[in-house]
This record gives C-alpha cells, sequence and structure tokens, in this order.
C-alpha cells in the first residue's frame, strides 16, 4: 500500500471538494424566505430562546418609555454585578478565582471556612494520573494547545472508573477535577512542545498547594517560578472575568447540546474546547494582539489621532494587516455602548503596563478604544452601538505577562471550564428531552437510476 500523506490535498480531493461546495451550496434568499433565524439570530442580532438558566445573565439594554434601547452592559454571575464581585475581591487584596467557581456552581458566595474547603479540594484534584505527563502529554506534542488539551480530556476518561456516571456527585467530582486540572494540562502541553519542536529547555513544576489558580499558573509556567503581587492578580482577574458569559455563546451552547444527550462529562468537555478553538469564538485576542504588532509598523506617531484613524480605515476596508475588513477587539454580539469585562479591565491593565514600562502601548490602546467605535460607526451602517469588547485588553495584558501566544486561548479555557461545568450540571439537573433543532429540507425527490445508467461526468 502507498503511503498516504494525511496533510496533502491531492488533485482528487481537490475535484471532490468542488462536488462537495456544490452539494452544499443553498441561495442565500431561501433564509429569508422560511425565515430561517442563521447563527440562531434574527436580523437584529437577538438570539432565539433556547433555554433558561440561572447562572449568568448579559444585559446590554434598558427600557425606556416602554421601547428597548442599548445601555451600557452589564454582566451578572448568579444575580450579583460583576463589578461588584471583582471590586469586593479587590478591596480584600485576594484571589478570587476560587471563591467566585464556588458562586457559579453552587449559587452562594461562600463564608471564611466554606471557601477555605473547597480551596483544599481544588487543591487536592490538582494532580495527574502515575506518568500520565510522560506518556501521555509528552507524546506527539502539538503545535495548538487547544487541541492538545482536548486529547488530554478525552484520554482522562480512562483513568476514571466512574467515566459514565451522569449523577450529580459524580460530574461535580468530574468537573472539579477537570477545573483544577486545566492549568496543568495546557501548559504542560505547552513545555512540551516548545521542547520538542522548538528546543527550548523543559520544564514540569508541581503545582503548589497554597498557591491560588492563577500562582500556580505563572509558577509552572515561567522557569524561575516567580512572579510579581501585581502580575498573578491581574491573571486572577482575566480568569475571573473570562468564567462565564450566559448560555448563549458558542461553547456554552455547545456543552448543553452534549449534555443533553447524557454523554460523559469528558466527551462533553472536549466538544466545548473545540468550539472554543475556533477564531470566531476563543481566538480573538491573538488577532488583536497581531493587529497591534503590525500597526505599531505602519503608524509611525503612536499619538497622531489622523494617522491611526488612516490605519484603522485600512483595516475597515480590507487594505490593512489580514485584509479581513475587521477591526478585532472592536464590538460584540450583545454589548454596544460598552462591555463591562473591557471597563473592569482596562483599569488593571494600566497598572500593568506602568509596572512593565509599556505606557505607550497602553496609550496607543486607548486611543484606538477611543477611535475605532466612532470610525466603525461612519463607515458602516449598524443596527447597533460598537464598543470594545474584553478580547481587546486581554491579548495585551498576556503579553505584558510573558504568556506565549498559543496559549491565550487554553488559559481562556482554563477560566471558562467553571461555566461549563454550571451549565453541564444545570442541563443534567433539567434535563427532559435531547437538543435537537429543525432543519427544513429544500431539495426536490429525485428518481434513482441504475449505476450503468448513470451519466459519465468530471467536475
Amino acid at each position: 500500500m502507498d503511503y498516504i500523506n494525511y496533510s496533502e490535498k491531492t488533485p482528487e480531493i481537490l475535484r471532490l471538494a468542488k462536488l462537495s461546495e456544490a452539494a452544499g451550496s443553498i441561495d442565500s434568499a431561501l433564509f429569508t424566505r422560511y425565515e430561517v433565524k442563521r447563527g440562531l439570530r434574527d436580523l437584529n442580532g437577538k438570539g432565539v430562546l433556547a433555554g433558561l438558566t440561572h447562572i449568568s445573565d448579559v444585559r446590554a439594554t434598558e427600557i425606556v418609555d416602554g421601547i428597548s434601547v442599548p445601555a451600557h452592559g452589564r454582566l451578572f454571575y448568579r444575580g450579583y454585578q460583576i463589578n461588584d464581585l471583582v471590586a469586593g475581591i479587590t478591596a480584600d487584596e485576594r484571589f478570587g478565582f476560587e471563591e467566585i467557581t464556588y458562586l457559579l456552581l453552587f449559587d452562594k458566595l461562600p463564608n471564611a471556612k466554606e471557601l477555605d474547603d473547597f480551596q483544599r479540594l481544588l487543591a487536592a484534584y490538582r494532580t495527574l494520573p502515575t506518568s500520565f505527563v510522560r506518556d501521555i502529554i509528552m507524546k506527539a506534542p502539538s503545535k495548538d494547545m487547544m487541541n492538545t488539551l482536548a486529547r488530554s480530556v478525552l484520554t482522562l476518561y480512562s483513568y476514571d472508573d466512574r467515566a459514565d456516571d451522569t449523577s450529580t456527585p459524580n460530574v461535580l467530582r468530574q468537573c472539579l477535577q477537570l477545573i483544577s486540572l486545566f492549568p496543568l494540562l495546557t501548559i504542560y502541553g505547552y513545555q512540551a512542545y516548545s521542547h520538542y519542536h522548538d528546543g527550548n529547555s523543559l520544564f514540569i513544576h508541581q503545582p503548589v498547594p497554597e498557591l491560588s489558580t492563577a500562582e500556580n499558573i505563572l509558577h509552572i509556567l515561567r522557569p524561575d517560578s516567580s512572579y510579581t503581587p501585581l502580575e498573578a492578580k491581574i491573571l486572577d482577574i482575566a480568569l475571573i472575568l473570562h468564567m462565564e458569559h450566559g448560555g448563549g455563546n458558542n461553547s456554552t451552547f455547545t456543552t448543553h447540546v452534549v449534555t443533553s444527550s447524557l454523554t460523559d462529562t469528558y466527551s462533553t468537555i472536549a466538544a466545548a474546547i473545540g468550539s472554543l478553538k475556533g477564531p470566531r469564538h476563543g481566538g480573538a485576542n491573538m488577532k488583536v494582539v497581531k493587529m497591534f504588532e503590525d500597526m505599531k509598523q505602519e503608524v509611525s506617531d503612536w499619538t497622531d489621532e489622523e494617522e491611526v484613524s488612516a490605519y484603522l480605515k485600512k483595516l475597515l476596508h480590507k487594505e490593512a494587516f489580514d485584509r479581513s475588513g475587521l477591526i478585532y477587539g472592536v464590538g460584540h454580539a450583545i454589548y454596544s455602548k460598552s462591555d463591562p469585562r473591557a471597563v473592569i479591565f482596562k483599569k488593571f491593565v494600566e497598572k500593568l503596563s506602568i509596572e512593565k514600562g509599556l505606557r505607550k502601548e497602553f496609550a496607543l490602546y486607548s486611543l484606538t478604544e477611543q477611535l475605532a467605535p466612532r470610525i466603525i460607526e461612519e463607515e458602516r451602517q449598524m443596527y447597533k452601538g460598537v464598543s470594545i469588547n474584553v478580547d481587546f485588553y486581554s491579548g495585551f495584558v498576556y503579553h505584558m505577562l510573558g504568556l506565549p501566544m498559543e496559549l491565550y486561548t487554553p488559559i481562556f479555557a482554563v477560566a471558562r471550564m467553571t461555566g461549563w461545568s454550571a451549565h453541564r450540571l444545570e442541563e443534567l439537573v433539567n434535563n427532559g428531552k435531547i437538543i435537537r433543532p429543525a432543519y427544513k429540507p429544500i431539495g426536490e425527490e429525485q428518481t434513482y437510476v441504475a449505476l450503468n445508467d448513470r451519466d459519465s461526468c468530471s467536475v
């Protein structure tokens, strides 16, 4: 048998691809005729109501004189405004990821003893099976850490004697273990890739039980395990802001859909990881960083509003960067006037930029934040306002923290694992039917033709 190059697009595959494209093409006018909500959103961008959740709420409008109008965005975790949660944690100068994880999972803020017990439980679960790093993570390391993470999660199924048990106690146990293990799986996967593909030294630091999730991420990532208090705290804030964002985002909806089939936790979370990996979902912060790197090369004076505006217009006209016509990090499916996560994040970003000596870069981000929405509204017809989103600053933060770009989306997954867990448990508790939306067939009925009577044709 001839050797198959699995990466090669052969002439036969290219020929069949044309058939596939033709077979899959649907007249766009038919979506309007049959009132299909493409992307499960109406023409105004409002999502189709597919379920109920008590976990979080995203609000971007308010009622004025009986009419819904755009308002500054608000995000609620179990009824608590995210602003208040972050403010409380910051005022006490403590780490909050574990506390907000408790809130999202159990619908209550823990008292001091409950929080201490919960942190001990998470620390105890922060241990991989014997030889897992050597036998699984170190073997065939992938250049994409999200693929590595998904593979590791699926492999953990084999180490679980109760992998298919979907009772609440067992699923909760599995979710808590994955919440604890995600930082190890992602960073060890990166260390393996960095060593075997880039020839860098291999560092496998063991987590420290007394450290928070944010501290442990920096501890196991950096060769010398060192970090400043501000670095750890801003990473903790980043994790909190990315933990949950309503049931309608793509990866969380994926969690609901796959959970409704009553499959195991590992398969469900691997599916959510696959969703988050997509550049339309979790990869936006990388695009923001790359866009600004290009901007810094193309714009000679970072403080010149006219020059920066000219570059932003080139982005919209597909004349700069990746020529996609997008200004990455600006705009959101729900938020219009402001994204509360971005508003909160900016305060901490400025502090870190001062510590890192990157005030000029922060000023460029701030200027772009002011100019981009106005330019977009001038250049394009908008059905709602536009503002920066959380990805606008998160990539800059990760850059200042020295995180390799390969870990940007996996760190998002580390945070979002908490939200996925809460939604998986909620779906199981309320599960009545498998989620199965309708697709209207539009093809015509065909008459079968025997093989020898079919015309030969080529693409």
